[in-house]
């Protein structure tokens, strides 16, 4: 083996590109086969996303629909049926249930705003403490002789 017959492993060398804008006498020298002049031709050209070479881009040519308030307010809701769940399996203390209680039970999650929908019946007297109830709500919670109160 001498220096003269050393060669790349077969696979390893995958490109036999030509240099470009290396001389005239290249063949690829000049303009480097980026054509003459425009933005395509000059360094540092990167297309923006969405461009469409002047022509008005599809994402503005397209009419935009909703609108999103940001001032809502997100609240998680929990039916009465669930509570009267919570209060059959003993899960809730002295005939309260608050915030702390829906949390502990997996119901709601920490930062969570709750609203007490009507679905359902209440059997027992609590005193049930959210963020909001809907009237249905509220009335059946009153009729078994329970107690509201609005965080």
């Amino acid at each position: 083996m001498e220096l003269s017959n050393l060669k790349p492993q077969s696979g390893s060398v995958t490109s036999k590109k030509k240099r470009l804008g290396r001389g005239q006498g290249s063949g690829k020298g000049g303009t480097a086969t980026r054509g003459h002049k425009g933005a395509k031709s000059r360094s540092g050209y990167s297309k923006k996303l969405g461009f469409e070479g002047g022509q008005m881009p599809l994402q503005r040519r397209i009419p935009k629909f909703g609108f999103k308030n940001i001032n809502r307010v997100e609240y998680k809701p929990v039916n009465l049926t669930k509570l009267q769940e919570l209060i059959d399996s003993k899960k809730v203390k002295k005939g309260i249930i608050n915030a702390e209680s829906l949390i502990s039970n997996g119901l709601v999650k920490k930062n969570d705003l709750v609203k007490i929908l009507g679905n359902g019946d209440l059997k027992d007297a609590v005193k049930v403490e959210a963020h909001k109830f809907s009237k249905s709500a509220q009335e059946k919670i009153e009729k078994s002789g329970g107690e509201v109160k609005i965080i």
